[in-house]
């Protein structure tokens, strides 16, 4: 059966891993209500496939993504904008992806795109990325979580001058201040992605899903409530199959072989 095709995302299978690239490049891959619903279809055929372990969530040389589609946007009134709820279903599906995903951030990622790259589960950057929230220049304001998230990756200082001057970040500035995880050549990016995606896909998709949950979980609760919950996931994951063929593996000194059972 052949793979669902997008009007706004390329589809590229790499073994147990999923490359997503976003394609509206005249737009600079702003955001639109088109490419927004490709995505979540794309998450659904991806979180549906038992063989596909990990995904990388990419753009183009130039840009991730540039923000929200303007143009869409610019005549909406308060009512439609909260009847349709907008942006709301769209981050509500890729906070709920149970199977990390890889940002891989070349050029521009501002506003939306900037947020949409803090969505994912961690964000590899070429030395060219710029990632900003410029939403004040318009008059506006993040609408993706990006008062949040940017605050909690970055601190109050950092996004409060960033949100509202609408000043842009450089790759080793977002280094240093813990938004990107590493900054690699633009032209090794999809390389290290993909091999940072194909180690995850190696582990045991058990432990990859429980330990991706535990890490949210330190951003929505106390220190003492997350270890708990830590603790009873780790004796949990004694009743699955990999953690004795992870625990063989090592004692024998050859390489596991995970099942995601």
């Amino acid at each position: 059966m052949s793979a669902p095709s997008y009007e706004t995302l390329l589809i590229e299978a790499h073994g147990p891993v999923t490359l997503i690239r976003l394609n509206r490049p005249a737009a600079l891959n702003a955001l639109n209500a088109q490419l927004l619903a490709d995505l979540e279809a794309a998450l659904d055929v991806a979180e549906a496939d038992p063989e596909i372990r990990c995904l990388v969530l990419t753009g183009s040389d130039r840009a991730f993504a540039a923000g929200a589609d303007i143009k869409e946007m610019a005549d909406k009134s308060y009512a439609d904008m909260f009847l349709a709820d907008t942006f709301a279903r769209s981050a509500r599906r890729i906070e709920a992806c149970r199977k990390p995903i890889i940002a891989a951030v070349a050029g521009f990622a501002l506003g939306g795109g900037c947020e949409l790259a803090m969505m994912c589960d961690f964000i590899i950057c070429a030395d060219t990325a710029r990632f900003g929230q410029p939403e004040i220049n318009l008059g506006v304001m993040p609408g993706i979580g990006g008062t949040q998230r940017l605050t909690r990756f970055v601190g109050k200082s950092k996004a409060m001058d960033m949100i509202l001057t609408g000043r842009m970040m450089d790759a080793a500035e977002a280094e240093r201040a813990g938004l990107v995880s590493r900054v690699v050549p633009a032209e090794a990016l999809e390389a290290e992605a993909l091999a940072a995606a194909a180690k995850i896909a190696g582990q045991s998709p058990v432990a990859v899903m429980m330990n991706k949950e535990l890490v949210e979980t330190a951003y929505e609760t106390t220190l003492s409530a997350g270890v708990a919950v830590e603790r009873r996931l780790f004796h949990s994951l004694f009743a699955f199959e990999d953690q004795k063929e992870g625990m063989a593996a090592f004692v024998e000194k050859r390489k596991p072989d995970f099942k995601g059972r």
